[in-house]
């Protein structure tokens, strides 16, 4: 099975973290481990300074953490009480070592030779069965002193640290990947729809395109096939000139919804009266069949938007109107303005809109019914231009017994004098 794009860009992203995760991990386990030692060197020093400066010092407990004594003489500056004990040695020249502090292990004095001429210097060495030591010497009264600290609290310290890392290590990737899968998915979801959108539109058009193509084939070799009457050329050239207005009107809206969706065209806004354009739409469609009438205020109505775009859109409207209302219906268009939007709304004495299609009232290639001799290209064309002037789409039922499809747009103020431009070709609409 094909992994999906989202799920390659998160398994990509969920690599990339884990790769910065593992160099965070490996930066943050040397920075503790420098810091650790660093506090380990600083301790070693201050109580090889305490017991250089006060002999005394060298019989004193052992100093958990701190340096030493106090300043006010107490034994046991016990600064960090969970810290590793330091303890002393001195090795005086003839190479003896003397432990003075209590429960001290034993020094190797091969490990001292070794390390002598580094005086001042802290390293690491392991002291037998008691594990690693940080030690530190400094030449004292013709010989050395020595301090020492177990690295044992370092080293757990260390193991929790990877521990944690490790078990945090999946669950982090885990939630990056998941989390990378979600977000794609997400940002994918319109142009999966989109490509969806394309294939069924091809599809669609396909089926669309091949239907008059074939009734025009069909005519044609009918009336080749044998010697007719002038008559009956004359139907059939007849059909096949309705067929090929049909197939024109078609490509011609496929054409103008393609150069809308991939860069609609930037027409200049202008105002357009609303009441003009309703009253233009019922006296050209009266001669379609169904009584069409027109409710309009007195005043201009006016909106910002292509002139053109907007009689197109009526002429949309009220065509599928028309078209549903049948010969004998009623076709209502109403203009209003109300507050600081104004509406164009149609109406018929159709079947109406079932509740069930009206989500997909705008699909392309979508009928409301099967009854109609529309490619279902209208209301999507609708749609484009209502979406693309800032309308807002109304779906209802009409209380002549069909559909109520209403649009709302922003009132404009008039700043000039304009008439509307309509024009008699974009009122022609094609069926939804």
């Amino acid at each position: 099975m094909r992994a999906s794009p989202a799920a390659k860009v998160a398994a990509v992203a969920t690599a990339v973290i884990a790769g910065v995760y593992i160099i965070g991990v490996i930066v943050l386990n040397l920075v503790v481990a420098s810091h650790l030692t660093e506090q380990n060197d600083e301790r070693l020093a201050g109580r090889l300074t305490v017991a250089r400066q006060d002999p005394a010092a060298l019989s004193q407990p052992v100093a958990r953490g701190g340096a030493g004594p106090s300043a006010g003489g107490e034994a046991g500056s016990d600064i960090d009480a969970d810290g590793a004990p330091v303890f002393l040695w001195s090795v005086n020249a003839q190479g003896t070592i003397t432990a003075h502090s209590p429960g001290a292990p034993t020094l190797p004095s091969a490990l001292l030779t070794e390390h002598a001429p580094r005086s001042g210097l802290a390293f690491t060495a392991p002291l037998g069965s008691v594990g690693s030591f940080r030690l530190k010497m400094t030449q004292y009264s013709g010989g050395w002193l020595v301090a020492g600290q177990s690295q044992a609290g370092d080293a757990h310290t260390w193991r929790l640290l990877l521990n944690a890392e490790i078990i945090a290590g999946p669950f982090l990737l885990l939630a990056m990947f998941f989390g990378s899968l979600i977000v794609g998915l997400r940002a994918l979801a319109p142009v999966e729809q989109s490509r969806r959108r394309q294939l069924e539109f091809t599809a669609d058009a396909s089926h669309e395109l091949r239907t008059p193509l074939s009734v025009i084939r069909a005519e044609a070799d009918v009336a080749l096939s044998a010697p007719r009457e002038a008559s009956e050329y004359r139907d059939a050239l007849m059909r096949i000139q309705g067929e090929n207005r049909r197939l024109r009107q078609l490509v011609e809206d496929m054409l103008w919804l393609a150069r809308f969706d991939s860069r609609p065209p930037p027409p200049g806004d202008e105002p357009v009266d609303l009441a003009t354009l309703a009253q233009a739409c019922a006296d050209r469609f009266r001669a379609v069949g169904p009584a069409v009438s027109a409710e309009t205020p007195d005043g201009a109505v006016l909106i910002s938007a292509p002139p053109e775009w907007i009689d197109r859109l009526a002429g949309v409207l009220v065509d599928n109107a028309c078209r549903y209302a049948g010969p004998d219906g009623q076709v209502r268009i109403q203009v209003r303005a109300q507050g600081n939007r104004v509406s164009l709304t149609v109406e018929d004495s159709g079947p109406g809109i079932a509740e069930a299609d009206r989500p997909r009232l705008f699909d392309r290639f979508h009928r409301a019914t099967e009854h109609g001799s529309g490619a279902g290209l209208g209301l999507a064309i609708g749609d484009s231009i209502v979406r693309s002037t800032g309308g807002r789409w109304h779906i209802g039922d009409s209380p002549l017994g069909g559909a109520l499809m209403s649009v709302s747009w922003k009132h404009a103020q008039p700043h000039r004098t304009a008439t509307p431009r309509l024009t008699a070709s974009n009122l022609q609409g094609d069926g939804a």
